[in-house]
């Protein structure tokens, strides 16, 4: 009976013990508990990222395309580059930088 004179009477509020519960409840029991809801805030600033990366890359891509239809230049720039092609008066030479050493 001494332990039970030393708690302060207003935790014998039956208000307050209402709210205490309700407040252990949506912390931890709940299905949307607080940990829960961290996680789907880190998740969500994951996923904007990742859409903010892709919206660049289609930009890009549609400039890309854009030029590609437009600029004779840009079209030979990008075969000589990536298919290596080259004119028919013309030498070309490939330099391909060596393995680190070890």
């Amino acid at each position: 009976m001494k332990f039970v004179r030393r708690i302060p009477p207003f935790i014998y509020n039956k208000y307050f013990l209402a709210t205490s519960l309700f407040v252990l409840w949506m912390l931890f029991f709940d299905r949307n508990d607080f940990f829960t809801q961290m996680a789907r805030k880190k998740e969500l600033a994951e996923i904007e990222q990742s859409k903010d990366y892709f919206a660049q890359k289609i930009s890009e891509g549609k400039k890309f395309s854009r030029d590609m239809r437009s600029n004779a230049d840009a079209v030979e720039k990008f075969v000589r580059e990536k298919y290596l092609m080259k004119r028919d008066n013309e030498d070309l030479f490939l330099i391909q930088k060596s393995a680190a050493k070890e």
